[in-house]
């Protein structure tokens, strides 16, 4: 990847008065609402009803679907969805019935009682993940198309800042609603906050998509080669045609771009998020054990903890237009390591708030920053011809491995203590400190 030249603060800080960039705030809030109330909330709720660690950790792979939505991204990225797509284009028209998706599970969530109907949680669980899946896909679709390569850096940042703001609420306000009153008021509630995303898939504009369609060049390709099989039924030359442009090209392109370095980029892509996604789905059950009570743990968790999360999502996208994306994927790998080790030492220590702020600020402090690079980095390696499907790919690689680890996490706890886990969690991020050397030594030499 190419290093840019580094840009003065000022300019740096100018990106994020672009109106497109600004958008990106509601649509991060209206994907990051409902990935903890199917993750690290929904651990806490299953933990207050009694519900065995190693069962939590098990039920944490429901959220595998954000790591399996390269599946489905095709359909996403092609398939119109009839009226919806005609009133508001392939983006948003996905992006409205994902949001519907998500609040029908949210609402049912509601509904069911985990002690007596486990199975029922996890259903719904799974279709709220799904769902919300679905609405990464369109967003991160809409945020890459919606405007040029030099501004994506803010738009992770803005889209962070939103994305903590929905986290906050999934987190704080759930843990404060379930403590007055409880959990099935919390999902309830979170379900009508949901509203903010559907407003504002009404509100954005539709991408402008003639660019890509002009370079769907392999796609053309191989519709000239179907031609040559006249003998086939058109619907199945359709059909091929369809499959081959939608779920092969995208896949065949980024490779033809990367060459074999397209391995060691989708190595590092699998590995980045493991030790951050490991320690989060015992975070919460982690404090509800050392005895914090929900309204502590929602305040300095969801709130203050997110707050922070914010500022360093917003020093991320000036950071990545200052350094650089490689030079900021190497700081974060590092600082998100150096921060999951005040785990293990806050494991030892009594229960006071001020060494939970301390240990949960860091640790958000370093996650929203690199997230927010990791985002800009992301984005940096898709083609616009297949926004959706790449994308898509890249956060699920992301995703599915980090999930499936994760969902050993309660079995390393009761096997073992909680400091151990956090030493173990830590030493899951070194192999993305390895390749990130490794890639920026590779980009120094083009």
């Amino acid at each position: 990847m190419y290093m840019p030249p580094l840009h003065d603060w000022n300019t740096s800080f100018q990106i994020y008065k672009n109106p497109k960039v600004l958008a990106m705030l509601f649509l991060g809030f209206s994907a990051g609402l409902p990935i903890l109330l199917v993750f690290g909330t929904l651990s806490a709720w299953l933990n207050s009803e009694g519900i065995d660690k190693t069962t939590i950790g098990f039920v944490s792979w429901v959220a595998l679907a954000y790591g399996l939505k390269f599946l489905w991204s095709p359909l996403v990225d092609r398939l119109p969805l009839p009226v919806l797509t005609r009133a508001l284009g392939q983006r948003r028209s996905w992006m409205l019935l994902a949001q519907i998706g998500i609040i029908t599970g949210l609402v049912c969530l509601s509904m069911f009682d985990p002690k007596i109907s486990l199975t029922s949680i996890v259903f719904f669980a799974v279709l709220t993940a799904f769902s919300s899946a679905t609405q990464d896909i369109t967003i991160d679709a809409w945020r890459i198309e919606a405007i040029d390569d030099e501004y994506q850096g803010a738009m992770a940042g803005t889209y962070q800042l939103g994305y903590r703001i929905g986290m906050i609420l999934a987190g704080s306000m759930a843990f404060v609603i379930a403590d007055y009153f409880s959990w099935s008021v919390a999902y309830l509630s979170m379900a009508c906050c949901m509203s903010v995303g559907i407003i504002s898939t009404f509100i954005i504009s539709e991408p402008d998509h003639t660019l890509r369609d002009q370079e769907w060049a392999t796609e053309k390709r191989v519709l000239s080669l179907l031609e040559r099989k006249q003998h086939l039924p058109e619907k199945i030359r359709n059909l091929q045609a369809w499959f081959v442009g939608a779920v092969i090209c995208p896949f065949a392109d980024f490779f033809a771009r990367n060459g074999w370095n397209a391995l060691l980029i989708l190595t590092f892509i699998a590995v980045f998020r493991m030790s951050d996604i490991t320690l989060g789905v015992m975070a919460f059950p982690f404090y509800q054990d050392m005895g914090y009570s929900g309204s502590e743990i929602g305040i300095v968790s969801g709130l203050v903890g997110k707050f922070i999360t914010i500022s360093g999502a917003l020093l991320g996208g000036v950071l990545v237009v200052r350094y650089g994306v490689m030079r900021m994927l190497l700081a974060g790998a590092i600082i998100v390591i150096a921060t999951n080790l005040l785990f293990a030492w806050l494991a030892g220590q009594q229960p006071l708030v001020i060494w939970l702020i301390l240990v949960v600020g860091a640790d958000n402090l370093a996650g929203g920053l690199a997230g927010t690079v990791f985002i800009a980095y992301l984005s940096s390696l898709t083609n616009r011809a297949y926004t959706a499907t790449q994308y898509a790919l890249f956060s699920s690689i992301m995703l599915l491995l980090p999930k499936f680890i994760g969902g050993f996490s309660g079995v390393v706890v009761d096997t073992t203590s909680y400091p151990v886990f956090f030493l173990y969690a830590a030493a899951l991020g070194l192999p993305s400190v390895l390749l990130i050397l490794i890639l920026m030594k590779k980009e120094s030499k083009k």
